[in-house]
C-alpha cells in the first residue's frame, strides 16, 4: 500500500491545530482506503505552546509525528518536514497543507484521486472549476489575491493553471526530490510560486482541483504584503529573463531583425523600382522568410536542426506554409497604411514594424514550435517516456 504524509508548518497555531489534526485523523482518514495516511507537524518553536499540543494528540495516534527547529521561513519548514516524511516514514505523495483552517479536510480524497489519475502535481484552486475566496474578504484583499495571481501567470506566460500562491497542494515524491535543493531558499508566497515554476520547467505534469477556501477564525496571518510583493516580483521577472534567455527566442528575435533589414531594404528598392507597395512587400516578405528558415534551422533550433535532404524541402514548404500567414498580415496592413497615409518611406516603414511586432513575431514562433521545429511536441514526448 503507498503512504501520503501530509506535512503542516506551524508557528503559534495553538488555537488551531488541535482541531485540525482532529478533524483530519477522525473525519478523513477513515475514509481513504488505498493509502496509509499520516501527518507530520514542523513546528518553528512556537512560543504559544503548539508544540504541546501536537504531542499530547500524538500520543493516542501513532500517525501523528512532531519535529521542530528554529524559525527559518516557510521553505525550509516544508523541506525539514519532506524529508523526514521521505527518508523515516517512507511516503510515496506529499501534501502542503496550513495549520490555520484555512484547507478543508475533506477535499484531501479528491487530491489523491488525481495523483491517481497520473498527475505529478495537484493544485487546490480557488479561482477556476467552482473554487473560491471567503465572501466576507475586503474588497482589497480579494484584488490583491486575484490579481496577485494574474500578475503571476501574465510573467510567467504559464495560464493553464489558475492558483499558483496557494499552499494546499499533493504531489509525489519525485517532485519533492528533485526540488528540494532549492525549495528552502524562498518564503512565503514566493516559495509556493517559485516551486511549481521549476517542476514544471522539469517536466511534471500539473492539474487542480476546485477548493473553497476558509478564512481564519483564530490567529494572525503570518505573511507580510510589503515583503511577499517584493521577493515575489524579484523572483518572476529574474526567472522569467533567465528562462527567455536559455530559450531559442532571443536568437530567433536576433534573426528576425535581420529579417526585417532585407525585408525593409527589399521593400524600399522594388517600390522605387515600380513594384505596387503590396506587392513589393510580399516579394521582400519572401526573401526574409528564406533567411530566416536557413538561420533558424542551423541556430536558432540547432537542438532541432532539420538536416535531411527531403526533410528539408519538406520543411521548407511547410514553413512556407506557415509564413503565409505572416506575408498576408504584411501586405494587407502595408496596403491599408500607404491607401489611407500615403505612400511615403515613413508610412511603409511604420506600417511594416506594426505588421512584424505586433502580428508576426508571435504568430510565427509559435508556429515554428509547434509545426516546424516541434520543440513543443518534443516535450510531451518526453514526459511521456518519462512516465511510461
Amino acid at each position: 500500500m503507498k503512504k501520503a504524509v501530509i506535512v503542516i508548518p506551524t508557528y503559534n497555531e495553538k488555537e488551531n491545530i488541535g482541531p485540525l489534526l482532529d478533524a483530519i485523523v477522525g473525519n478523513i482518514f477513515p475514509k481513504i482506503k488505498n493509502y496509509k495516511m499520516q501527518i507530520v507537524v514542523v513546528d518553528d518553536n512556537s512560543p504559544d505552546g503548539t508544540a504541546k499540543v501536537v504531542e499530547a494528540k500524538k500520543k493516542n495516534n501513532n500517525d501523528i509525528h512532531l519535529i521542530t527547529g528554529k524559525k527559518e521561513g516557510l521553505g525550509k519548514a516544508y523541506v525539514r518536514g519532506m524529508n523526514y516524511a521521505v527518508e523515516k516514514l517512507n511516503a510515496d505523495i506529499l501534501f502542503e497543507m496550513d495549520a490555520d483552517g484555512q484547507h478543508e479536510p475533506k477535499e484531501i480524497p479528491n487530491f489523491l484521486k488525481k495523483i491517481d489519475e497520473g498527475h505529478d502535481i495537484v493544485l487546490g484552486t480557488r479561482y477556476s472549476g467552482g473554487g473560491s475566496i471567503p465572501p466576507n474578504w475586503p474588497i482589497q484583499r480579494k484584488v490583491f489575491s486575484i490579481l496577485g495571481n494574474l500578475i503571476v501567470r501574465t510573467i510567467l506566460g504559464r495560464f493553464s493553471l489558475h492558483d499558483w500562491t496557494g499552499g494546499y497542494r499533493a504531489f509525489n515524491k519525485k517532485v519533492f526530490e528533485k526540488g528540494k535543493g532549492y525549495m528552502g531558499s524562498y518564503k512565503g508566497y514566493t516559495f509556493q510560486v517559485a516551486f511549481l515554476h521549476k517542476s514544471l520547467q522539469k517536466g511534471f505534469r500539473a492539474a487542480e482541483i476546485p477548493i473553497n477556501f476558509q478564512d481564519r477564525k483564530l490567529g494572525h496571518s503570518k505573511i507580510a504584503p510589503s515583503e511577499f510583493i517584493v521577493d515575489l516580483l524579484k523572483y518572476l521577472i529574474v526567472e522569467r529573463f533567465l528562462e527567455i534567455l536559455k530559450s531559442p527566442f532571443p536568437k530567433y528575435g536576433l534573426t528576425g531583425v535581420v529579417g526585417y533589414l532585407i525585408n525593409a531594404i527589399s521593400l524600399e528598392l522594388l517600390t522605387k523600382a515600380g513594384l505596387h507597395p503590396g506587392i513589393a512587400a510580399m516579394i521582400g516578405a519572401e526573401l526574409s522568410i528564406i533567411w530566416n528558415f536557413t538561420l533558424n534551422n542551423l541556430w536558432s533550433f540547432r537542438g532541432h536542426t532539420i538536416s535531411h535532404p527531403y526533410a528539408l524541402l519538406s520543411k521548407f514548404f511547410q514553413f512556407n506554409l506557415v509564413s503565409a500567414g505572416s506575408l498576408i498580415i504584411i501586405t494587407t496592413i502595408v496596403s491599408i497604411g500607404t491607401h489611407l497615409f500615403g505612400n511615403t518611406s515613413f508610412v511603409r516603414q511604420l506600417s511594416l514594424i506594426i505588421a512584424i511586432g505586433f502580428f508576426v513575431v508571435p504568430y510565427s514562433y509559435t508556429m515554428y514550435n509547434i509545426f516546424i521545429w516541434k520543440r513543443w511536441h518534443i516535450r510531451q514526448l518526453e514526459w511521456l517516456q518519462r512516465r511510461f
